[in-house]
């Protein structure tokens, strides 16, 4: 960047930065984002005629394509610089333009309080960096999330250096694996690591002797002369293959072996599953508009969990000993519940055999705000006391500890990290979504946003729960560290201020091994191609056709002048983020839109007297309007009400019988489970830009990436697809099935599962052979959360005491 910075300032080219630079001071404004920052040097580049290439390729060009972030100041211009993904720099130009120099993080920090008049020149800083800077570290950020296969190098590479210290920790490592009491793969026969490789090869040549198919039960007991007990495999084939993959290990060291050796290590049995502020029902309700998707993503990841530990007892040969597998969604029990079973302390999960729903109340304090369902920006002072009171209910249930705690949003992150600092077990987190990068500059003017949000509470959580895991599950790449145009969600906790309360320098490690992509998967009993006519149901799909296209109903507005017209189906909450105003508004402004489609909404709710926040109703009413303005009287349905999951699954079917389309158009998803739904079945899916909507459908040749922002560009998009599909009918049939083959590949819960299970097993050995960091880590964490995250919390309650109920 020093290069870069020197062409600039060694060349013609200085005057178009002194150019921009006045540009922005003649707005008025002090602070600019990068697409203001872009558009505003392209207006500068169209004004001055500067030819084609200026824009991007002349140093200064380059230098303004890689700039996030500018703050004006009298004496000075700031510069937050991205020049590679996750490696921001500062810069300070003074404002004679002579000197451009690299700065502290901290200097923008004070320069961003003082935008906002909060800069206070003692203040706390939170660096998390010495706690990663001893412990091995990805270097390439192509190679960010992909933790797993960095520590099976990493750990291969050390059993190379120190084959014999190595082999005496992997022996301790399967010597201490037992459960409820009963010693799994080793006995004390094999004291050592020398005599474990020693009893290996001997238990090699014993199986060669055994048929194949020969059960495990009929050689026990000579197993166990040997030193190993059950464990290993539930026949000799299987026991053999096992061994021998562990001799592999041993002798020759390579990052596929200890992944395929990891893998049949029985060490998970036990799995708490922890989404706390939603619905977590299984019927009817499936969690509200905010966190529908999360409690289905729960819901499905505790079946295919649970299926698959089935599988590793089975193939293990645990079942002849009992062992079964247990996984519990830890969530709040909710005593007016409105007509859902959250009243209901335990519930077993549809479709397992041992999965279950364990709800814990909140503790009292207000029982007309705790009796009630609280949103997910009034929970954090109540979380706390449920963590202590739902370790006491795991165990009983349990009868022991579970093996893995997975967290789920920043509430159920928090809860994870204070029941496996307590019961010391691996934890996992899932943020879903960040809530910070969601709220433009929720950070600077987080008191004014304070009575409504409590962001303060909220964004020192999530410090303290993403550095407290053991490894973070993402669904995308970008979710961690965004584009090259783009921050990442986990990004923007690496560095930023909450004026008069603390700074952060350094807030996470984004090229921690600890980060991992394992997307999630969608439920193909439910959403699968509209093609396989034979799993469809006629009377189904005959009454979810009549809803769409023609059924009156207090609930749906609109009647389709031609139902024949290809229609374009969006399925969403009614919210400002995930802008189908701005789908509608695209409509309306398009004749050749209306001309060939019609735009079909389904969300929950139609009416604005059924909006729980003012910014809903805001939202449904814009909807409203834009009709009218529009005249889209013929061309639009609007669905106002919840489906079940089956007969949503069909809708989207009924849309591809009609060869039609679907649109996902918010201003930002960082992941997208419609997209997921709507592209298994068979729906060409154009998605936003801003998120995890990017890898999901992998460009193909960027014609079905949105940008939200731009609504002529967005029909214009989807009128070239149009026109290609009624030059060339093949062309509609070709996509529908590249995007459905695409989802069932790459996002399918057996893939996730797999991978997440083998996670929890080589982290939880990453922690038993180096801890010390670790524990010094925690006790960091455990420190923001006494000094910074209760007392933010205990003010919330004050709050809380004096009120009447939220739960509406």
């Amino acid at each position: 960047m020093h290069e870069l910075v020197q062409s600039v300032f060694d060349s013609d080219e200085k005057t178009a930065l002194r150019q921009l630079i006045y540009a922005l001071s003649t707005s008025g404004k002090r602070y600019f984002l990068r697409n203001e920052i872009l558009q505003t040097f392209a207006d500068y580049c169209q004004q001055s005629e500067k030819p084609a290439y200026f824009y991007h390729s002349s140093s200064v060009g380059k230098l303004i394509n890689y700039t996030h972030e500018i703050i004006l100041e009298e004496e000075n211009t700031w510069f937050v610089i991205r020049p590679r993904i996750a490696s921001p720099e500062v810069w300070r130009l003074t404002a004679d333009l002579n000197r451009f120099e690299l700065m502290k993080p901290q200097a923008l920090l004070d320069v961003s309080d003082r935008l906002v008049n909060r800069y206070q020149p003692h203040i706390l800083e939170i660096d998390l960096h010495p706690f990663y800077k001893s412990s091995p570290n990805i270097d390439d950020p192509r190679n960010i999330g992909q933790g797993l296969a960095f520590l099976n190098r990493y750990l291969c590479s050390q059993l190379l250096t120190d084959p014999q210290y190595w082999l005496d920790l992997l022996y301790l490592a399967l010597d201490r694996l037992e459960h409820n009491g009963i010693r799994l793969l080793l006995n004390n026969r094999i004291p050592s690591g020398i005599q474990l490789a020693k009893q290996v090869k001997l238990a090699l040549h014993f199986l060669s002797e055994r048929h194949p198919n020969e059960p495990y039960e009929k050689f026990r007991s000579e197993f166990q002369e040997l030193g190993f007990e059950p464990g290993w495999g539930n026949t000799a084939a299987r026991v053999r293959e096992t061994l021998e993959l562990l001799e592999r290990l041993i002798d020759t060291p390579q990052p596929a072996i200890l992944e395929a050796f990891v893998a049949r290590v029985p060490a998970v049995f036990r799995v708490v599953l922890i989404s706390i502020h939603g619905w977590v029902a299984q019927e009817d309700v499936l969690g509200r508009d905010e966190t529908l998707g999360q409690v289905i993503y729960v819901l499905e990841q505790a079946r295919s969990l649970e299926n698959k530990l089935h599988q590793e007892i089975k193939l293990a040969g645990l079942d002849l000993l009992g062992i079964k597998p247990h996984v519990i969604i830890l969530t709040r029990l909710i005593p007016n519940c409105e007509g859902t079973f959250c009243n209901l302390r335990l519930e077993k999960v549809h479709d397992t055999e041992n999965a279950w729903i364990l709800r814990v109340p909140f503790s009292e304090f207000n029982p007309e705000v705790t009796n009630n369902w609280i949103s997910k920006f009034e929970i954090w002072p109540y979380l706390e006391q449920f963590a202590l009171d739902a370790e006491r209910d795991l165990l009983t249930q349990f009868k022991g500890r579970p093996n893995l705690i997975i967290g789920n949003y920043s509430d159920g992150n928090l809860v994870a990290f204070l029941l496996s600092r307590r019961m010391k077990v691996t934890q996992c987190n899932i943020a879903h979504s960040l809530e910070k990068p969601k709220y433009l500059f929720s950070n600077l003017y987080w008191q004014d946003l304070e009575d409504q949000y409590h962001f303060s509470a909220q964004f020192t959580a999530d410090l303290i729960s993403m550095n407290a895991a053991d490894f973070i599950i993402t669904s995308s790449y970008q979710e961690i560290v965004g584009t090259p145009e783009t921050i990442g969600q986990y990004e923007s906790y690496k560095l930023f201020t909450m004026p008069h309360l603390y700074h952060v320098v350094d807030g996470i490690d984004l090229f921690s091994p600890k980060f991992n992509m394992v997307p999630p998967g969608v439920n193909e009993n439910i959403f699968f191609p509209y093609s396989q006519k034979e799993d469809r149901d006629p009377s189904l799909c005959q009454q979810v056709n009549e809803l769409l296209f023609n059924r009156e109903d207090p609930q749906i507005l609109g009647h389709l002048d031609n139902p024949n017209k290809r229609p374009i189906f969006a399925v969403a909450p009614i919210t400002s983020i995930k802008n189908l105003t701005g789908l509608a508004e695209c409509f309306g402004k398009s004749q050749a839109l209306q001309e060939h489609c019609n735009l079909i909404l389904l969300t929950s709710k139609l009416h604005s007297d059924e909006a729980t926040n003012p910014e809903e109703a805001g939202e449904i009413q814009k909807v409203y309007d834009i009709i009218d303005q529009y005249r889209l009287h013929g061309n639009i349905r609007w669905l106002g009400m919840r489906l079940p999951s089956r007969d949503l699954g069909e809708a989207y079917r009924i849309i591809g019988d009609r060869k039609g389309i679907y649109v996902h158009f918010a201003l930002f998803e960082a992941f997208g489970r419609s997209i997921l739904e709507a592209m298994i079945s068979g729906l060409p899916t154009f998605a936003t830009q801003f998120g995890g909507a990017l890898e999901i459908i992998e460009n193909r040749e960027n014609g079905f990436n949105l940008n939200p922002t731009d609504l002529a560009g967005t029909a214009k998009k989807i009128l070239d697809f149009l026109d290609q599909c009624d030059t060339h009918p093949e062309h509609w049939e070709e996509t529908s099935e590249w995007m459905s083959q695409r989802i069932r590949n790459r996002y399918n819960w057996q893939l996730h599962t797999n991978q997440l299970l083998l996670l929890a097993k080589i982290f939880s050995f990453w922690n038993f052979v180096m801890p010390e960091n670790n524990e010094a880590r925690d006790r960091y964490m455990e420190t923001l959360f006494h000094l910074i995250y209760k007392p933010r919390a205990e003010k919330i309650l004050e709050q809380h005491m004096n009120m009447k109920g939220t739960g509406n």
